[in-house]
């Protein structure tokens, strides 16, 4: 094994588990991830917890109280998820304390059918900050534009927030926006913004997933010459704008009040391709002061055999613009491709929840106590 964990660690990088599940707490597996892999936080979606409560008997006992209380399905996966985020979040407090709230975070997502609606989704987050009710605890929002004034407003409160589901860089700017906006209205209420904290999820391998598509599809040398490298280019460049952005004016009156920068978060960075190796986007996105979060196939790839060389992505702006030019030069509308990805991320979310709450339903109905 070769210490590429550390090497990241020392470069700035966060390291942050994209799985979580009862047997992963109770085993110990997420206490030894700390202490052993340089693990600093976990995130979750609606898809991981479907696969966890699918898979295995690890839910049964708690299952089997809640179907002899007749609780509804949705209450269930409510009691269910927040638990597991809860007793991780407790896992996780060490270095949640050691590192001034930075990190030992965990994240929960609201209800991802929610995704377009405002008020739906402001209300959710305060129910789930209550439920966890633990102070290393991120809720997550999806970036759609009915998200942004949802993650103002949960900011204006002392919620604190991982920004999901971003892909365009349009949008990144105006997640940043949004933060800052529910910084200055939590300032304006007399709250301590020293302890309120943000991530931004900027998904990776999606972008190459579907522009690689694109261009194998065209079949040309200069199509073949331009794959790959999109993703790379899109998270680089969202860099710049985060770098951009926290050396503002407007960020330096925030930064004087004690206020935390909203960290990048780079999210969907196991590969999909083969032909690409399994550590590209760690190895490639190492910069200072983001967050990368990993399924444990990639955690344990980079582990084996990341080549972690310092910072791979300041000073490459210039050859990221050109990377995604080259991309538009043959046709393919990056407007178009972030839309459907956009699209794509909330439906396959929502998809998972309702999974959830079918398979969820279906062990409620299997372990409920016969009557008399």
């Amino acid at each position: 094994m070769t210490d590429a964990l550390k090497r990241l660690s020392d470069e700035g990088v966060a390291i942050w588990l994209d799985d979580l599940s009862r047997k992963r707490i109770t085993s110990g597996n997420l206490a030894e991830l700390l202490d052993q892999q340089h693990v600093v936080g976990v995130t979750t979606n609606p898809s991981i917890f479907q696969k966890a409560i699918s898979e295995g008997d690890g839910y049964d006992a708690q299952l089997a109280d809640l179907a002899a209380r007749k609780v509804t399905v949705e209450e269930a996966i409510r009691m269910i998820t927040t638990a597991d985020v809860r007793d991780a979040a407790d896992i996780l407090r060490p270095v949640f304390d050691a590192t001034q709230g930075q990190d030992g975070r965990v994240s929960i997502e609201v209800d991802p059918r929610l995704a377009h609606r405002t008020k739906a989704t402001i209300a959710e987050a305060r129910q789930l900050a209550w439920l966890v009710d633990r102070p290393n605890t991120l809720i997550k929002i999806p970036a759609t534009k009915a998200g942004l004034p949802a993650i103002t407003e949960t900011i204006a409160r002392g919620i604190s927030v991982n920004v999901t589901l971003i892909f365009s860089l349009e949008r990144y700017r105006e997640v940043m926006d949004a933060y800052i906006a529910g910084l200055e209205k939590a300032q304006a209420a007399g709250l301590d913004l020293s302890k309120i904290y943000s991530v931004a999820s900027f998904f990776v391998s999606r972008v190459d997933t579907e522009i690689d598509k694109r261009l194998d599809a065209l079949g040309t040398p200069e199509a073949k010459e331009a794959r790959g490298k999109a993703a790379l280019a899109n998270a680089r460049l969202a860099y710049e704008a985060y770098e951009e952005v926290f050396s503002s004016e407007r960020w330096a009156a925030l930064d004087r009040a004690q206020a935390n920068k909203q960290r990048p978060l780079w999210a969907s960075t196991g590969v999909k391709d083969p032909a690409y190796k399994d550590t590209l986007y760690v190895d490639e996105l190492v910069a200072p002061h983001t967050v990368n979060t990993m399924p444990e196939a990639t955690l344990e790839a980079v582990a084996d055999h990341g080549r972690i060389t310092g910072d791979t992505v300041r000073g490459t702006y210039d050859q990221a613009r050109a990377d995604l030019e080259a991309v538009a030069k043959l046709g393919i509308s990056y407007d178009e491709v972030v839309q459907l990805l956009e699209d794509e991320g909330v439906e396959k979310f929502a998809t998972a929840w309702n999974d959830l709450l079918k398979s969820t339903e279906a062990e409620l109905k299997r372990l409920a106590p016969s009557e008399g």
